[in-house]
């Protein structure tokens, strides 16, 4: 993996580095008019400050394009927190910051990080399951993809690779980090709830929609 990574950077080295925005080359992204507000069984709920954020405002503004974050709640009073972060330019500087980087900084412990699948009617997206916890008292575990471009990316190498096929063609592609979690000390059952929110929120998005906020391109 060190000797791929290695040498993916020095055929980015070797290629003019890219300049122009794939953002820039399509019709402009906004994350927030895209997200449903109310479809099937869930509901926006008043935001009440259990939403992990742990940049301040400065960094936000700087690697961020846009955040969204809302609480859903469905008529069982299950809750799912939804967090996005959209950003133009997916470089090495300025890539999103991962939760498994973020929850730490706000004092929480990761007890596992599990590479996995999550299965949806229009395809694959590579995911990350996280089981944190806060001073032992708030578990909540963590359900998230990242995508570059019009692919999710399920790690470093294969972002590497795909940083390298849009440099080739003089584009820096955009990115985001999709992220869902619950307050439940049952991990199953909260990664079981986060694969229904995510498949029931991309059910009810159009196809153009689904593949900038899901990478679900084949």
């Amino acid at each position: 993996m060190i000797a791929v990574i290695m040498t993916a950077t020095a055929v980015l080295a070797s290629v003019a580095k890219p300049t122009r925005m794939l953002a820039d080359t399509r019709q402009q992204l906004k994350i927030e008019p895209l997200i449903p507000i109310n479809f099937d069984d869930w509901r926006v709920v008043p935001n009440s400050g259990g939403i992990v954020n742990p940049q301040a405002e400065d960094f936000i503004n700087r690697f961020y394009s846009e955040t969204v974050s809302r609480i859903y709640e469905n008529s069982k009073g299950q809750r799912v927190i939804l967090s996005i972060a959209y950003g133009k330019n997916q470089s090495d500087d300025f890539q999103v910051h991962k939760p498994e980087i973020c929850y730490p900084a706000q004092g929480f412990q990761v007890r596992t990080n599990v590479k996995t699948q999550l299965n949806t009617p229009n395809g694959v997206i590579p995911v990350r399951r996280l089981e944190t916890v806060l001073s032992q008292q708030r578990y909540e575990p963590v359900t998230y993809w990242t995508t570059l471009g019009d692919f999710a990316v399920s790690g470093g190498v294969e972002k590497k690779m795909l940083d390298i096929r849009y440099a080739m063609k003089g584009l820096v592609a955009d990115g985001l980090l999709f992220r869902l979690s619950s307050i439940d000390r049952d991990s199953a059952k909260a990664f079981d709830l986060h694969e229904q929110f995510a498949r029931s929120l991309l059910s009810h998005v159009g196809q153009a929609e689904r593949l900038r906020l899901a990478g679900l391109a084949q």
